[in-house]
This record gives C-alpha cells, structure tokens and sequence, in this order.
C-alpha cells in the first residue's frame, strides 16, 4: 500500500506542476488574468483559473487506483466524495468566469452538500442518523468550501494549508475512511504540492475560486465520511477534523465576526484576514503564511496525540490549551487597524460600542471568562495527573462536585488579588507576585471550604498542589502571552530599523524596554555596546552585551546595524567623536536618547 501512496503522490505532483505550466500558458493567452485592487493583496497582473491543475492532477493521481484491483473495487462506495468535490469545482469555474453573486455560491455549496450527505447515507431509513446531525453535515460541507474559497488570500496560503490538513486526515482518519479516500487524499496532497511551485510568493499562477472550492470540496466531504463510517467514538473524529482544518476554521470565524461588528458585509472581500494582520504587524508575506502553517501543523499534531490517547477525554486540557492560544492570538490580531482604521472607527460609532468598548478592547469581561475555563482545564488535568486509569473513575464524581466550590473561590480570588486591574500588555514580574497571591488564595479557601463541606473525604491533597501550579503557570503563560506577541512583532518586523544602544546603563535599558512596547517606532535593539567590563559578554533584558568601544565596528558589521543611539548623557567627548567616526564609515546615522522633565 506504501508503494502505491507513493506512485500516486507522485503522479499527482508531477501533473500538477507540469498542468501550471500550461493553465497559465492559456489563462495568460486567453484574458483570464487578475489585475491588482485595492481590496486584494498582490501587486501585479497575475493569470488565475490554477485549480483546473489541481483538480487535473488529482485525478490523474487517483487513477492510479486502476492498478490494484482490490483497492478500485471500493472506490464506487465513496464515489460521492470525489464527485461533491468536483461539483464545487464548476461552481469555482462558473463563479470565475461569470462572477456569481455570493447567495448563488452558497446555494450551490448547500445543495451539493445535501446531495452528499444523502450519498453517504445510502438512503438507508432505518438506522438513520437524526435529523439535526444532517443539517449540521451539510452546512458543515458548505462552510469548509467557503472557508477554503477565503482563506485563499495570500500567495500560498491556501495550497499550503490544504496540503497540511490532507496529509493529516489521511494520516489520522485511514481507518475510518478506506483506502480508496486515503489514495484521494495522498493525490491531492501531490496535487497541492506541485501546485505550490506556482503560487508561492510571489505568484506567477492563481488557483482562483475552481480552485479553492475544489480543495475544500475535497476536505469537506472527507471530513465527514468518519461519520458514517468510523469505529472511533463519535465525538473523536469530530474534534480530530476540527483540530485538522483550525486553519481556515480561524480564519474564516475572525474574518466574520470582525466585519460583522465593524458593519461590513461579511461576503465582500478585503484585506482583513488573519495572514494581512501579521503582515501589518510588521511580518513579510512568506512568515506570515509560515506562521498559518505552523498553526495547522500544530492542529493536526494535537489530533494526533489525541488518536493515541484513545479518545477526547483523556486530552482535554491539551485540546483547551491549543484552543486557548488561539483565542488570544485572534484577540491580538484583532487590535492590528485594518483598512487604514476605518473598522475601529465603524467599531466606535456602531450602537454596541459600549460593550465592545469593555469587551473586545479592555477585555475584562473576556478575563473572566478566560480564568473559568482555565480554573476547570487545570482543576481536571491535576485529576488526571494525580489518578490513572480505574482509580480516576473513583475519584472524578469529587472532581464534579467540587467544580462549583473551586470555581467560585479562585475567580473571587483572583478579582480581590487585583489580577482583573492588571495590563496584559505590560505584563512583569510585579503582576506575577499578584497572580501567586491570587492562586494561593483561592487554594487555600477551595481546601477549605472543602474541608467544611466534605471533611476531605474522596480528595488527594496532592491534586490541589498539582492545580495551583497548573492554574498559576496557565495564568502567567496568558497575560504574558501579549507582551511576548509584542516582541515576536518588533524584532520580526521587516519594517523594523536594527538598532544598536551604546550604553547598557538604566537609561539604556529604559530605551530597550520602550522600543519593544512601542511597535509604531519601528526599532529592534540588537545589541548593546558598554565601556563597563563588568558587563561585557552578558545578556540584559534579553539583548547581548558586545563589549566595549573596541567592539562596535565588528559588532556593527556582524549584525547590520542600521542605527546608533547614545542612551547616556555620559557618553561624549572623545568617546562620542569616535562612535560618530566609526558610524560615519559604514554610513550609520547615530542618534542621542533625551529625558527631560519640564
């Protein structure tokens, strides 16, 4: 079977590619080109309609079925994946050729989602699943097309994703979906691949809507054969495919729900997408899609050790955490400014803005709901630490009893430690001796109120122990979590001047410190210089000290210094006169740091 996965992965990256060579051949000669515009990302004329390459090439690759015949023979039970997949393709052709409006797209995606869900029932009366569950099926298929078809934004993004979560659910899901649909997924993985050759950054061929709606045609209707057809519990394949396509679920959510507030329309284009906020934060293109990568990779990998651990349960504090992270990251991006602010201002004037006001922008009502999901994740996983196997059924009724009791002890707690007064974003050391004082708190009155209530009958002291260190290093990881974004953002950014500060001093590391919380300046500090031997060769606030004068022309060269700032009124005379001397050299402005109170 290896052999064969293998010659269809193959086949299906060399039709791809060699298929880009000729779709932008005749989209070129023929007029099908996409001119730049202001509510999309390239820059240049680029020919578009690439998913015939990719829809060519993934059959050619699953053809490669015909040459084992025990294989072939299923393929006619799962016929209607392949068949709603390339359904969503002429729609994606329509839609390129003749510009259907988005009502039109969206019947066509529902329809052929009914079709679908009906296809892999087998019209069976009996057994059948309910009601709800087919209507949930069939928007489910429409919503990861239209996902797909937004997610295709940036140059690779899309193709790159798709690869990523077919080679996941062929991976995790092959029991569940049969050979004949891992052969499909491995082809057009293949198909994705090659296609990627075109449409990296920069973009010489686009896969237009044929080609996104095929790609989510195929993911949809997979995803939702272990339904039918799974000897996992019901709820794993759900979580494991949800897990899988986080990606264009993310996005496709943010994208929503942002323009929904700011008064757009959520089906007209734009330029508001997850990929153009890290790009507006100072990111360049490749390390943005890089980073939408790393995102689906790390929710196919926690599928992953989900299916290992043999269902849902036992891995929900690592499903709520992956959950968690993005939450916050989506929070993040949401205060990046997008076309030019206009949706903060339509935010601002909107008839809600009150509750937006506290909710999405000081987000203390979000803290709140943050620290409840987090007092239960880590109250559960100390269990699950504590207790393995038949003793934790023993012991998890005390768990739900007690629930409410610690739930209400850490979150009054927390509110009288000061925690909720807190600034993520400037998030130290100070704030953490709060976070501490808050947790050991509330341990302390869940014990004893525990105590009053049960005489600590049924319960481990070791699992408070184990919660309030989980709860204090999950509350520390989230309100750092802005600060660390902060500096991933400054010393990323390709829009950023690499800065080195002469003097590691308390004015330097003043100057440091508002360089990281100040994106709009555009510095990244380097390096530090220091005539103190003391602190040569040391590290501080996570910037390198050089060494001394003797050191800046060669530290200077190393690291492609961009800038010099003097940071200490100390510094001049015949120091000053050869740092401008050294600077002027290698063409170096150098600039002087000014405190004044007045």
């Amino acid at each position: 079977m290896l052999m064969l996965l293998a010659a269809v992965f193959v086949v299906a990256t060399a039709g791809s590619l060699a298929g880009g060579a000729v779709v932008r051949r005749f989209a070129t000669a023929g007029g099908a080109v996409v001119p730049p515009r202001a509510d999309r990302w390239h820059t240049a004329p680029t020919p578009t309609m690439g998913g015939i390459a990719i829809a060519a090439a993934t059959i050619a690759g699953s053809a490669v079925l015909l040459l084992r015949p025990d294989v072939a023979g299923a393929v006619s039970d799962w016929m209607p994946v392949p068949l709603a997949a390339l359904a969503m393709f002429v729609v994606g052709v329509l839609d390129d050729r003749l510009q259907l409006s988005p009502v039109a797209k969206l019947v066509a995606s529902l329809a052929i989602g009914a079709f679908l869900v009906f296809a892999l029932a087998g019209g069976e009366v009996e057994g059948a699943l309910p009601s709800i569950f087919t209507l949930v099926a069939v928007v489910w298929f429409a919503g990861i097309c239209h996902a797909l078809n937004l997610l295709d934004n940036m140059d690779g993004l899309a193709a790159g994703v798709g690869l990523i979560a077919a080679v996941f659910l062929a991976v995790l899901l092959a029991p569940s979906l049969g050979p004949a649909l891992v052969v499909l997924l491995v082809a057009h993985a293949g198909a994705l691949l090659g296609f990627l050759y075109w449409n990296r950054h920069r973009a010489r061929l686009f896969m237009g809507d044929c080609g996104s709606l095929f790609i989510g045609g195929v993911l949809g209707a997979t995803s939702l054969v272990p339904v039918y057809n799974a000897p996992l519990a019901f709820i794993s394949p759900t979580v494991i495919v949800v897990l899988v396509l986080i990606v264009p679920l993310f996005d496709t959510g943010f994208v929503l729900v942002l323009r929904r507030l700011a008064g757009r329309q959520a089906t007209r284009g734009g330029i508001d997408h997850v990929s153009h906020r890290l790009v507006s934060l100072g990111f360049s293109e490749r390390s943005a899609v890089r980073i939408l990568y790393l995102l689906g990779i790390a929710g196919g990998t926690t599928g992953w050790i989900l299916m290992q651990s043999g269902g849902a349960e036992p891995m929900l504090p690592l499903v709520a955490a992956l959950g968690v992270v993005v939450v916050l990251v989506g929070i993040y991006l949401a205060r990046v400014p997008a076309y030019n602010a206009e949706d903060f201002i339509a935010l601002q004037k909107s008839s809600f803005a009150p509750f937006l006001k506290d909710l999405a922008f000081r987000y203390h009502a979000a803290e709140v709901l943050l620290d409840l999901v987090l007092i239960t994740v880590c109250y559960y996983a100390a269990y699950r630490l504590r207790f393995e196997g038949e003793g934790l059924d023993d012991f998890l009724p005390y768990f739900t009893a007690s629930l409410p009791v610690v739930l209400g002890c850490k979150l009054a707690a927390l509110y009288a430690s000061g925690l909720y007064q807190r600034s993520w974003d400037t998030f130290g050391l100070r704030d953490g001796a709060v976070v501490l004082r808050g947790v050991g708190f509330g341990s302390l009155l869940a014990i004893l109120t525990a105590a009053y209530f049960y005489r600590l009958v049924g319960f481990s002291r070791a699992v408070f122990v184990l919660d309030a260190l989980l709860l204090t290093v999950a509350i520390v990881a989230t309100r750092a979590s802005f600060r660390a974004m902060n500096l991933v953002a400054a010393t990323r950014s390709k829009r950023s001047r690499r800065v080195l500060v002469y003097g590691a001093g308390a004015f330097g590391q003043t100057l440091v410190r508002e360089m990281r919380a100040n994106q709009r300046w555009n510095m990244n500090p380097i390096a530090f210089i220091d005539d103190d031997p003391m602190k040569a060769r040391r590290w501080i606030m996570g910037v390198p000290v050089r060494g001394g004068l003797d050191d800046l022309q060669a530290t200077m060269s190393r690291y492609a210094i961009d800038e010099v700032i003097l940071s200490s009124p100390l510094i001049n005379g015949r120091v000053e006169y050869r740092i401008r001397e050294i600077c002027g050299t290698l063409n170096c402005p150098v600039r002087r740091l000014r405190m004044e109170i007045t």
